[in-house]
């Protein structure tokens, strides 16, 4: 069971929790960050933080079915944007709420920095999920 926390007396957050708590004897995945590559390696939306932000929700989805979760039971994200510009990180947290991201809602933080791993790399996201039981991967 998730219990999301929205702490009274706290700049109420938008689309996301202060805290997530998860009792003990569940499963918890931390993955890596998940990146705007394709199969093939091949960087997706050159120059287009939007369009890797999409891909970057794509291929974290991936991840979370590898192991038996998903969007819905994310519990926390870091949400790395190469930007100083807040438009452009709130079009890329645009992209995070409609993913379903928000639906816990998770913990989140936003992230502006000066350069990811890859070439041309505008976004990345790491993330921390309950893995529910009865879906073992």
């Amino acid at each position: 069971m998730i219990q999301r926390v929205t702490v009274p007396g706290l700049f109420p957050p938008p689309a996301y929790s202060h805290a997530s708590v998860v009792e003990a004897g569940t499963r918890i995945a931390f993955l890596a960050g998940s990146v705007p590559l394709d199969a093939d390696g091949k960087l997706v939306g050159k120059g287009d933080p939007v369009r890797q932000a999409q891909r970057v929700i794509e291929n974290l989805t991936a991840q979370l079915h590898a192991v038996g979760s998903d969007l819905v039971h994310v519990l926390a994200t870091d949400v790395y944007v190469v930007s100083a510009e807040p438009a452009v990180l709130s079009a890329v947290w645009d992209v995070v709420e409609a993913s379903g991201l928000s639906t816990g809602p998770h913990s989140s933080t936003l992230i502006g920095v000066n350069c990811l791993g890859y070439t041309g790399q505008l976004v990345e996201i790491t993330a921390t999920a309950a893995v529910p039981e009865g879906d073992r991967a």
